[in-house]
Parts: structure tokens; sequence; C-alpha cells
């Protein structure tokens, strides 16, 4: 902040000093500082210090900066005066200019954020030549703070004094030595010999000590013990120079009696900024492979011990997905699959052995899969804070059994347990490299029988056909600084955290945020992922608010997997993520983004928030029920809640079906649609806000989906949209039409779990922790959800009012046979996408040859005919086929649509569909010599010219 001129006063006047209880200045390199040129002026004033200006004291006066250091912290300002703590130093600063210019374009890149700070450099006191890595090292194991005074000769006045963010030195110091390609161990690895060997990445550590419980259990399979712990202190690694880690090496380990499954905590002794002093803290290790219970101990374990790798493991080699712009996606919470399942047994709901066993869960999976959906997306199964492991300490809500639709009573029985039940999505990491505890069977809970759970969970789903993706979750960890949660920052505090301008973690993420850009912090995501991959054999990643990530690390993740792929699981692993462009990071601030149309460089695949936008009138309404979307009515049945003119919203259903027609046709930004008037315009060229509606390069770039886990189901999103009168049959026709989207287009498609069942979560907008009674799935399809009370108030509690009076309506319950009937159609869906490679084309290239969207004299609103033509090119795509017709109508009533360029071509509605589950769309008909076609109303018809 810059120090302004106060108003004169006949007495001093003290003001705070800038910088106090913040952490401003950073340390850059061995020599160099950056000092915020807002806290620099170039002379001060005074009187902003207080001072009374006299003949001695001039007005204004120059300043000069030192490096306080103090090993056990306590350096601080009293009453103006700077107190270095106990053994404290201060070493003169020498200001050299902008940071820019003494650094090069080359290192700012790196720290982009300290564009427009000033250097200051320690050389002088050290001779002019480069402080000793010795030096620093000392340095960094306590507080460091910056104080800038006026010049002696003008009073010595203290004008800002700040703490230190040192990240910057310890990527430059120590994070190439530590190896970010992974060579250097971290973590406890077990040698030829069966010795355990660790290893602790703390270069600002006092020191570090190695606690460890012996077990006799060589899997780690035992329970918590309960003895004192056998101290090993840890040494430093030197490997010519510190890299920054500390070992406790196999000798030392093999005379203490450690071994195999043995249990373990680091001690590390560190300066912690938040309290200013040396803190011991005992936690566990960030490269655990095994934890007991509550992760309250890391444990060894061996992974490759034929007792952890379960039959069906061993034996059900991973699917291989040949085409990725083919894939079906279906996205499940391990515990929404079976806690409410009647079917296994009752030890087994909500746990990984849930998939193992046959029930109407597994056969309602196989039934995807025999579909079409050859990929399964779990949520978050790493080890998270929100659950308790211990079954004993987990509440369970107590919901009374005659709440009405709409009652306030079952949320608030399950509010008040929120956080100590058995439920919660999981997006709070603690142990990325460790299976979720909570999702284990009793008693199976603690090093390696977790790790042997979740392998059979693997094994059993590639046996059902299905690839396995995993939820991951980089951006943000579930605590930081002193918390009992805490991991990284109790090793090493202000590292692995991105810090503002100020030194408090970043925040906007609603956790607390990860800088993946730095060095160990990278390595630590690669080295995770590349576990999951080696150790559990799973297929592909998604991860959450991948554009805090940037595309230099997402080219790493990904060139490390390639390294890996072919032996763990015989494929390339699949990437995707979300892509949002938002929080400190935003517009490339810190570095180039993984984000929509900047993550396809990769071959990375990002939500399509576009096409879901486009089907559902998303809005930023306080209204749930506007505006109305092409999948839900606007224009064609409105609901009554819209009271903008019926020329807008004829103009915004035109622009969302756009949407709808770029998704179908793979996002691609440089495909070209036909417009109203003849004109053409190219995706990119059509908008979304500020953005292109289109950022695909290839098809894969985007994920196309109409609903997830976040916000509501697509059954409650056409509760809220379509007027109350509709019949549910059309409810059913709309749900269909609005995954039709989705399914019959050239980009991957995803799937929520039970959309196809009509899932609804009783219009609850955010689920993460409403329990089983708002998130758990039926199979049977007897139930599906609707009506189980008003969601939690703390997310709805605004909608409330409206959602009431939605909820109370029975005529909004489906019946099992609606629910049925539903499956059905959707179903039909998949088998139509798989039914022909012209679904599928794989390459801008092929699209922009083969897909088109015929026009004509187009008067029926929301209305797409898209035609892949498979004789358009050189090659045969299909030899079954000559080309295929998809027609959309979003409108209640029949369509007859004629299109001059399917004048003389010969289309019939599909197999599957003149055998399938909808009587309605086998109204279909085309008349080849006018190149007419009828629709009913609320149906997507898929059409083959053989």
């Amino acid at each position: 902040m810059a120090i302004t001129t106060p108003v004169h006063h006949d007495a001093p006047v003290r003001h705070e000093l800038p910088g106090v209880g913040e952490a401003r200045a950073y340390w850059v390199d061995e020599s160099t500082l950056a000092w915020p040129a807002d806290m620099f002026p170039a002379m001060v004033d005074a009187h902003s210090l207080g001072v009374r200006a006299t003949e001695e004291t001039e007005p204004r006066m120059p300043v000069t900066f030192g490096l306080v250091t103090a090993p056990e912290g306590g350096a601080r300002i009293v009453d103006g005066i700077l107190d270095r703590g106990p053994g404290g130093t201060e070493i003169p600063l020498a200001i050299v200019g902008s940071l820019e210019d003494l650094l090069g374009e080359e290192a700012m890149a790196a720290v982009p954020a300290l564009r427009g700070y000033l250097a200051l450099s320690l050389e002088d006191e050290f001779g002019g030549r480069s402080v000793e890595r010795e030096d620093i090292t000392l340095l960094l194991a306590g507080q460091l703070a910056v104080v800038q005074r006026t010049a002696a000769s003008t009073g010595g006045w203290i004008t800002a004094f700040t703490g230190v963010q040192t990240w910057p030195l310890l990527d430059h110091l120590y994070a190439d030595a530590a190896a970010r390609d992974g060579s250097a161990p971290l973590g406890a690895s077990i040698g030829p010999d069966g010795v355990p060997t660790f290893s602790l990445w703390a270069p600002t550590a006092v020191d570090v000590a190695l606690l460890a419980w012996p077990t006799g259990d060589p899997t780690g399979c035992a329970p918590l013990i309960d003895a004192d712990p056998i101290r090993v202190p840890a040494d430093r690694v030197d490997a010519g120079s510190w890299d920054g880690r500390w070992k406790v090496g196999g000798p030392a380990a093999t005379a203490a009696g450690i071994d195999a499954g043995s249990q373990y905590l680091w001690e590390v002794r560190v300066y912690v900024p938040a309290t200013g002093r040396v803190e011991t803290n005992l936690v566990t290790d960030p490269y655990s492979r095994a934890l007991t219970v509550d992760s309250r101990r890391s444990v060894v374990v061996d992974l490759g011990q034929r007792a952890l790798k379960p039959s069906s493991w061993r034996e059900n080699l991973s699917p291989v997905v040949a085409n990725d712009a083919a894939r079906a996606i279906y996205e499940l919470h391990v515990r929404d699959f079976s806690a409410a399942d009647a079917s296994v047994p009752e030890q087994l709901r909500g746990t990984y052995g849930a998939f193992a066993v046959v029930s109407d869960g597994t056969r309602h999976l196989r039934s995807l899969a025999a579909a079409g959906i050859d990929t399964l997306h779990l949520l978050p199964t790493f080890d998270f804070c929100s659950v308790p492991e211990d079954r004993a300490a987990q509440r369970a809500p107590h919901i009374p059994r005659d709440a009405s639709p709409a009652s306030r009573r079952p949320q608030a029985a399950i509010t008040a347990v929120a956080d100590q039940d058995a439920y919660n999505w999981g997006y709070d990491p603690w142990h990325w490299l460790v299976p979720e505890g909570s999702y284990a069977r009793e008693g199976r809970q603690d090093g390696g029988a977790r790790v042997y759970e979740f392998r059979e969970m693997v094994g059993a789903i590639h046996g059902m056909g299905l690839q396995v993706v995993l939820d991951q979750v980089f951006n943000h960890t579930g605590a930081s600084g002193q918390e009992a949660h805490s991991v990284l920052d109790r090793i090493v505090p202000g590292y692995y955290h991105r810090l503002d301008a100020a030194g408090n973690v970043e925040m906007s993420t609603c956790c607390n945020n990860i800088a993946t850009e730095h060095r160990m912090a990278e390595r630590l995501m690669i080295d995770a992922c590349v576990s999951w991959v080696v150790d559990y054999r799973v297929d592909g990643f998604r991860f959450d608010l991948m554009g805090y990530h940037s595309l230099e690390t997402m080219a790493r993740l990904r060139d490390a997997l390639a390294q890996v792929a072919d032996d763990a699981v015989g494929h390339s692993i699949y990437l995707y993520g979300e892509g949002w462009n938002m929080g400190e990071v935003a517009n490339n601030a810190l570095f180039t983004q993984a984000t929509q149309g900047q993550a396809g460089l990769l071959g990375i695949g990002t939500f399509n928030d576009r096409v879901r936008d486009a089907v559902h009138g998303r809005s930023d309404d306080t209204d749930p029920r506007v505006p109305q979307g092409l999948g839900n009515g606007e224009l064609t049945e409105p609901n009554g809640f819209d009271d903008r003119s019926e020329e807008t919203k004829r103009a915004d259903l035109a622009w969302r079906t756009d949407l709808v027609r770029l998704a179908l046709a793979g996002n691609l930004r440089d495909f070209e649609l036909p417009g109203s008037h003849g004109q053409w315009a190219r995706g990119e060229e059509i908008r979304y806000g500020d953005e292109p509606a289109a950022y695909g390069l290839v098809p894969t770039d985007s994920i196309n989906y109409v609903d997830a886990h976040d916000d509501e189901t697509l059954f409650d999103r056409l509760a809220y949209k379509l007027p109350l009168h509709t019949p549910m049959a059309e409810r059913i026709r709309m749900n269909t039409l609005c995954l039709a989207t989705v399914t019959l287009g050239q980009s991957p498609c995803f799937w929520a779990a039970g959309t196809e069942l009509l899932r609804s979560k009783s219009l609850d907008t955010d689920s993460y922790n409403s329990g089983d009674h708002f998130n758990a799935i039926d199979w049977t399809g007897q139930d599906n959800g609707w009506g189980r009370g008003l969601p939690p108030a703390s997310r709805n509690f605004d909608a409330w009012v409206v959602q009431a009076g939605i909820l109370m309506r029975e005529d909004l319950r489906p019946t099992a046979a609606d629910i049925a009937t539903a499956r059905q159609q959707a179903l039909d869906l998949l088998r139509l996408r798989r039914s022909s490679q012209l679904f599928s084309l794989g390459s801008a290239a092929l699209i922009r040859e083969r897909v088109s969207f015929p026009t004509g004299d187009f008067d029926a609103p929301g209305l797409v005919v898209m035609l892949i033509d498979d004789g358009a090119g050189d090659s045969d795509i299909d030899p079954d086929l000559d080309g295929l017709l998809v027609v959309i109508n979003p409108a209640p009533g029949t369509v007859e649509q004629r299109v001059d360029a399917l004048v003389d071509r010969y289309f019939e509605l599909s197999d599957i569909q003149l055998e399938g589950a909808d009587p309605v769309v086998k109204g279909t008909r085309f008349y080849a010599n006018t190149g007419a076609i009828t629709i009913p109303g609320r149906t997507v018809a898929v059409l083959y010219e053989r």
C-alpha cells in the first residue's frame, strides 16, 4: 500500500505500519528479494510517520531496507522499535532496480505476479557474491521479515515491516535437485530386501524424526497400535547438495525394528509464520500409500504383495475404448451406488465391496455397459476429511416417517449430523495417494486392507466391461496451516498453497487453494496420478477445477502417465476436467491455464457448459423457473414465469439451438453453421457471453453433458421449468430429448448416475452433504427420490417457497412404470450412439466434411436437423449406411419440415427405434420426393440411409 501524506498535526500521530501481520516481500533467488512498489515511496513524508519536521529533519526522507532473521521467531515492532527476537539479526539490503530488469523475462515467467516489484539485493553484505546455500538453509529455518526505514541520517524511522514468502526460493534452490521427475524417492519405499526407507521433503525444517510402531503384520492391516513409538532421527539427503529431503535409511530402520506393515508419523520441527514460533508437528506422510482408520497414522505397505491383489483385479483386464470421441461416461458416487440397495449385503452397502456382488446396482451397470456406457467416473475416492471412517463415530439422522414432501423436518435432521454422518462427496482432500477409508467395509479400513478393497472394486468394474475414471482434486485441500486435517502446511509452511500478495491462502475454490505451479506441489499431483494407474490400474482421471492448473503442469502429467500406461493398463490414459476460467488465476494471470479452448491443445477434454445451458436455459436469476431452454419449453410451451417479449425469447431460443447444433458437431471452433438469413457463422464467431460458443480443435475437446453431480438433476430441472400441468409421459419424453442432445453428438457424452431413471434429489441444488436421504439411488426403479422433503436450507433456503409449491405436487412423482419407460428410452439412445461409427467420426476434418445442418424454410422453434453423410468423402466410414439423419423436435406438437437438400434421398427410421421402447417416435415419416420430415412432438428420431 502507498504511504500517504496526512494532515499536519502539532503532535506526532502514529499509524499502523504497512505490512505488519502480512507477508508482502518475496525471496526470489540466492541474493534477491522482491519488494512491492506500492510500499516503497521514493521519499517518505515525515508527517505520515508521526514525526514533527524540524530543521534537522526534512519533510521528505530517503529509505533503507534490512532482512530480519530470527531463528526461533519473535521478531516484531514494539512502539515503533524493532525487536529482533532471540538470536535475531538484521542483514542490510540494497535497492538494485526493478525485478524485471534484474532477473530478465525468462526468470520472471516463473513469478508473473511479481511484475512491477522492486529488487532488493543481499550481495553487498556478502562481498558482492551470491549467498551460499548453507547460509540460506539456516535463514530459511527461522522467521524472516523485511524492515523499511528512513535513512539513519534522518532518524531511521521504521516505515514498513512485513514477512517474506519463500516459495520462489524453495523452487529455485531445491525442487530441481529433489527431482520433479519423481526419481528422488519420497514417502516409504520397500527395498528388495524388504526393508523400508523413508523420505520427506521439508527444506525449512529445523530437524525431522520418524516415529514408528511395528505391527508384525506385513500387509499393514493391523489396527492402531497403542504403545510408545520408536523414534529415529532423520538425516538430510546429501546428493552433492541438499535437495530439501530428510531420510531414515534402511539400516536405521532395520536397527530400530521398523519393517513392512509398520505404522508411522513424521515429527517435524519447523518455524510456523501463523504462530510466530518453531512448532513440533506430528504429521502423516503426504506420500502415504496406506493409513490407519481416520488417517491417524501412515502405514508402510508393499503394494506388490499377492495378498493385496484380489483375483478379480488380477484377472479382469482394463477394457479398451478405441475412439475417445465415442466415449459414453457415467458419473457415480461410491456411497450413492449401494447405500439404499437392499439386494446388497448390509455390511457392504456404501462400500467398494458393493461393486463385487450381484445386486440390483451391478445388474443396472451391466445393462448400461451392454447398451453403450464404456466409462465409469467415480466421485472422489482418495482419502478425504469430511467423513468419520470409524463406524462407531458416525451419526445417522433420524428422518421422521410422517414428513410431507415439502416438510422442513428431514433436512433439519440431516443438517444436525451432516458433518458426522457417513456422507459427503469428498472434494476436501487429505491424502491423495490412499483410498478413502469410509468406503471400505467395517474392519477393513486399516493399511493394506483398504488397498485390497479398492482393487477388488476396480477389478469388478473392469469385469463389467467398463473403464474406471477417478475424480481428482488437486486445486485445494480440506485444511491448511496448523489445522488438524492439514498435512502439507505443517511440513513446509507457506509453500504448497497459493498465497495472495499479503501472504494469505487463496480461497477462491471455497477451500485452501493448492499452487500446483510450484514444482513440488506439481510433483505430488503427478506422482499421485501415476500411482493410481500403476498400483490400482485405473484408466483415466477427471480433474476438479482444472483451470487452476497450468497447461505446462497438465502436459507433464500427461507425459508421465504415457510412460506407464501400456505396462499398467494396456492403453492410453483418458483425461478431462472442469475448464472454468475463474479465481486469482483467471485469464492466464499466473500461467497459461488448462481451461476450455486451451486444454484441448494437449488432448484433454473439458466440460461443455454451452450445451448444458442451451438445454436448460440456465441463468443467474434468483427464480429457478426462468428462463426456459430448448429442452424444457422455451417459446414452445411457456411456463408463465418469463416476462420477456416473444421476440426476445424467439431470438434466445435460436441462439440456444445454435449451441446445441455446435455441440452435436463436436463443438468445433471452425465448424460453420447456416443462419436464418443465408449467412454462415463459424462456431467461434457465435458468442457465449464474452467467450466463443465453440472452442474445440477436435471433437474430444468437449465433454457434452446436461447434468452432473453439481446443481439439480435433469428431472428436477424439468420440474422447475416445464409448465406444472405437463403430464409425466411428456416429462419422460423431454428427459430423453435432453439426453439425446449430448448422446447423439460427435463428442464424448456424460451422464450423471440415475438420470436415465428420472433421478431426483428433491430439487437440491448442491447435495454434497445432504446425506443418503437425498442422494441414494433406487436401482429397482420404484422410487426416483422425489418429494423427500425440502432440501437443506444452507444451499436452498432462498428457493424454498418455490420448491415447496412444486414438491407438494404428487403428479410430479413418477411411478415405477414411468421410470422403466424413461430407462428404456435412454438405453435406446446409447444403442443408437453405438449403432454407427458415423456418430463418432473422431476428427475435425471428417466432421467438417460429413456433418451438416441442412437449411430450409424453418418456422418450428428449436427444431434441429443434423445430417451425417457417409458419401461425402473418399472413405466409407460405415459400410452399412450411406448416411444418418438426427431430428430433434422439442415442441409439444408434430412438426412437418421440408429440407430441400434431402430431396430424392431415402431415409427410414432406425431399427433400434422401430423396435424400441418409444411408440411415439415410430410415427416419424420421411418423404424422399419432397425431402420432408414429419416428426412427433417432444421426440428425437434417428433415420438411416442404407
